[in-house]
């Protein structure tokens, strides 16, 4: 199965009926080559930024997004782990 890119996963929020200025797509692109980030990790710091804040928030997203590199987190299943241990979910 191909892996999602970032453009991919804004058409899809689109499609969900999340509408963003162009000013947040770049700055996510601008978050990912920040950090050399992969799209998939970027994507999954994204969507817990949205899932977290109800909206986007650039300085959390470049937090998570940081931190999981950081981290070297790689899966779901790591950065959800990692999302509870630092008590951000239940």
């Amino acid at each position: 199965m191909r892996k999602q890119t970032i453009e991919q996963y804004f058409l899809f929020l689109e499609s969900k009926g999340f509408r963003f200025h162009e000013d947040v797509f770049r700055f996510v692109q601008f978050g990912k080559q920040y950090v050399q980030a992969s799209d998939e990790l970027t994507i999954m710091a994204l969507e817990w930024t949205l899932k977290i804040q109800k909206q986007f928030d650039g300085s959390f997203f470049l937090s998570l997004l940081e931190e999981f590199c950081q981290q070297r987190l790689e899966t779901r299943q790591q950065v959800q782990l990692f999302m509870k241990e630092k008590g951000l979910i239940d």
